[in-house]
């Protein structure tokens, strides 16, 4: 993409929706529409680095995914294990950082000392930042940065009214990282089930029916040539930008 004119966001944030109908499209197991996706994830992750995209968050497994039936949740533990173990050393030789969200306890202590050592191999990279969520909610996220908070108050350590937008998001498990600039969400849905959620308030939204499977470099750079015809005012008007960039 070597337009002057795009845009690139320096956050970009995607649910990753239609890997099951992608495979029953081909009468296949829904895993197998799994590993395919796992695919779409290294290509994806590759342009975002060429483009100089900041920070690539990716809904992985959501909190409510453990109500999808047992056989096919123990599948994706085990394919987000190989993904791990396939991957990590290849995000380090490319200079990508590895940080994993989410609520880590109910996985295996097997799964959470590979996550642990791969964040620990990738740390101090400094390209891309490649965060994955992992039983991760937004709604849990607020929770247990108000529960962070809470604690303080309680210790006599913070004030209640000194409690700000600003401390809660330093509670939450994306405080070292920039809001999202442009959320992508694949498979023809269009809601944010549960991710980010105070994050993105101010993140621009891009809906594509095509399967993540499917979803390539191509599609992304789509994806970013709209984001950057949006004009992002943050609350102020469009005379009020104009301003600015005359100044």
């Amino acid at each position: 993409m070597s337009d002057p004119a795009v845009n690139i966001p320096k956050h970009i944030a995607i649910i990753m929706d239609g890997n099951g109908r992608w495979a029953k499209q081909r009468l296949q197991p829904r895993f197998m529409g799994h590993r395919a996706g796992v695919k779409a994830v290294e290509g994806i992750v590759k342009r975002c680095a060429e483009l100089g995209v900041e920070v690539l968050s990716l809904f992985a497994f959501s909190s409510e995914n453990w109500r999808r039936p047992g056989k096919e949740v123990s599948l994706l533990m085990e394919l987000f294990s190989h993904a791990l173990s396939n991957q990590v050393k290849k995000l380090h030789e490319n200079n990508i950082k590895l940080q994993v969200i989410g609520d880590l306890e109910r996985f295996s202590d097997a799964l959470r000392q590979q996550i642990e050592q791969a964040q620990r191999l990738t740390e101090d990279n400094t390209g891309l930042t490649l965060n994955i969520a992992a039983n991760y909610g937004g709604r849990w996220d607020i929770t247990q940065s108000v529960r962070q908070l809470a604690q303080q108050v309680a210790k006599g350590e913070l004030a209640a009214d000194a409690i700000t937008e600003q401390s809660i998001n330093e509670h939450l498990t994306t405080a070292a990282i920039a809001e999202p600039d442009l959320f992508i969400r694949t498979g023809g849905e269009q809601r944010v089930s549960n991710f980010l959620l105070w994050q993105m308030a101010y993140t621009e939204f891009y809906f594509t029916d095509v399967l993540w499977p499917e979803f390539d470099a191509k599609q992304l750079d789509r994806a970013i040539a709209s984001f950057s015809q949006r004009e992002r005012r943050f609350g102020r008007t469009s005379e009020q930008l104009q301003d600015k960039s005359n100044a």
